[in-house]
């Protein structure tokens, strides 16, 4: 079976979701039934999927790019790090375990069995399939027990493209050694390169691309620029820039402009759901980690987390609850979303995530929440301000309301309002709702756009993914590579001095 490619990087955010979803999206438009897949993803920025499976933010946008429903096959195994250095194993979109690296790593080769069995359903189901590897190929200390990269290419017998950042220097270096510390086997799969980010004379970088295929005797497939304002589902908080980008110039519609500080907390999750907001012409929003940034906010939000208990620790010694109450006094408002919405209750029960018992909340939502064994992931719909709303639910921690106005699933005093509800943002009638509020308690002539819909804006982004590989990438090389399969044996050179202890 040859219809599948593995687009591999030469490191973390090297470009590989950017890459699969553009070759998601340009198939999709050229009419290929196509879907994304990764097998293994380290991500605190997930999705529900319509029948209630957990899989990586990632992927269902990927999924979206190829205008396809996202599933849990599409994401088998995600991995969610929590604050005890132990992640959560959720297999086929349910969590199955807790667990530290060691453990993890001996569970490999049966969570290896259940990615082919979906990597396999896959290509059985769809005309191609585009997977995205994770990290790096070349991590030579767990080559041994990959599910991800080489250890997935070779089992399913898949051509591999690897992705480098030439913006962050040494893109060459990169990519020749990613090569050369790769066993014969391995070496074998990989057809192609792909530079990304660059912005330059791509005269000056000619002779560099020429003497990399001499070098690996690899062509590269293509050399993508860099697209400002690009803002793609990140997998990890450590890809956030201070400031959320925007993709138009749109100025605000009002006198003023409305300023949105999210606090970044250190297990941050979910952090997508601040991006419509950032849409909104005239919203600013950024990322907030002390009390002097949430001074002059009209609106903060608390967004999701991993570790709630741990997270409000957190907050607590950076000095954000002394802000915060003043805030909530002084009738300034603030969203709490998910673990942030359970931050602001009472009191806190936990003897599942933290294993923590008995915690004090913020206080500023009359509200108490205990954590459950079982994770509760779900699709809402309702309705607040009038406006429909639609969402997605992944938490532990079960809310019990004692008071207040009710706000979707949550409720709300004052200017404080709480949910367990992520992507509510994106319902475009119900954002301009919440924000007109918002600058009214603020006391801000700011006028919510009437025309912006982020469904549109996502939209365009992923067109702009797909016009980049059509635009700057070898189309006939790729079609030749996901109808051919695996370069044949002996067409590509080794590239010494290969992989310790392997027989090259």
């Amino acid at each position: 079976m040859s219809n599948a490619l593995l687009v591999a990087g030469t490191t973390s955010d090297a470009g590989k979701s950017v890459v699969t979803a553009g070759i998601c999206r340009w198939l999709a438009r050229q009419g290929v039934r196509v879907a994304p897949f990764k097998a293994q993803n380290m991500s605190l920025n997930s999705f529900v999927t319509a029948d209630g499976a957990e899989i990586g933010r990632a992927q269902a946008m990927q999924a979206q790019a190829a205008r396809v429903e996202p599933e849990a096959a599409m994401n088998p195994v995600l991995l969610k790090p929590g604050a005890d250095g132990r992640s959560q194993v959720v297999l086929l979109g349910r969590p199955v375990a807790e667990v530290g690296a060691l453990d993890y790593r001996e569970r490999k080769p049966v969570l290896l069995e259940r990615a082919l069995e979906c990597l396999a359903d896959l290509r059985g189901r769809y005309e191609v399939v585009v997977c995205e590897g994770a990290g790096s190929p070349a991590e030579i200390n767990l080559r041994d027990r990959d599910i991800a990269n080489m250890g997935l290419a070779t089992a399913a017998g898949l051509p591999v493209v690897v992705v480098g950042d030439i913006d962050r220097g040494g893109v060459f270096a990169a990519m020749y050694g990613t090569l050369a510390l790769l066993s014969a086997q391995d070496q074998r799969h990989v057809a192609g390169w792909f530079v990304n980010k660059f912005r330059g004379d791509a005269r000056l970088l000619a002779p560099g691309l020429e003497m990399l295929r001499e070098l690996t005797g690899r062509p590269v497939l293509g050399t993508l620029p860099m697209l400002p304002g690009l803002w793609l589902d990140a997998e990890d908080s450590l890809d956030l820039s201070t400031v959320v980008d925007r993709v138009d110039g749109r100025g605000p519609l009002g006198a003023d402009v409305l300023r949105v500080a999210v606090v970044r907390f250190p297990r941050l999750s979910n952090f997508t759901d601040v991006d419509a907001l950032a849409q909104e012409p005239g919203v600013l929003v950024r990322w907030a980690t002390r009390p002097e940034e949430l001074a002059d906010a009209d609106l903060v939000v608390l967004p999701g987390t991993r570790a709630t208990v741990a997270d409000l620790a957190w907050l607590r010694e950076r000095g954000l609850e002394p802000a915060l109450k003043a805030r909530a006094a002084a009738g300034l408002p603030i969203l709490g979303v998910c673990g942030g919405y359970q931050m602001l209750a009472r009191g806190i029960v936990d003897e599942v995530e933290s294993r923590a018992g008995s915690v004090e909340g913020l206080g500023l939502l009359p509200t108490h929440v205990r954590f459950g064994a079982e994770k509760v992931l779900a699709r809402p719909v309702g309705e607040a301000y009038g406006q429909r709303v639609e969402g997605y639910e992944i938490h532990h921690g079960v809310v019990e309301v004692e008071g207040g106005v009710p706000f979707l699933d949550g409720c709300r005093v004052g200017a404080v309002w709480g949910t367990t509800w992520h992507g509510a943002l994106e319902n475009d009638g119900f954002r301009r709702e919440l924000l007109r509020e918002v600058a009214e308690l603020a006391g801000r002539a700011f006028v919510p756009a009437p025309d912006t819909s982020f469904a549109e804006a996502r939209e365009a982004r992923l067109d702009r993914l797909g016009d980049l590989i059509e635009e700057h990438a070898d189309t006939d090389a790729l079609w030749k590579l996901i109808e051919g399969g695996v370069p044949a044996a002996g067409s590509l050179p080794f590239v010494p001095p290969g992989a310790p202890g392997s027989d090259a």
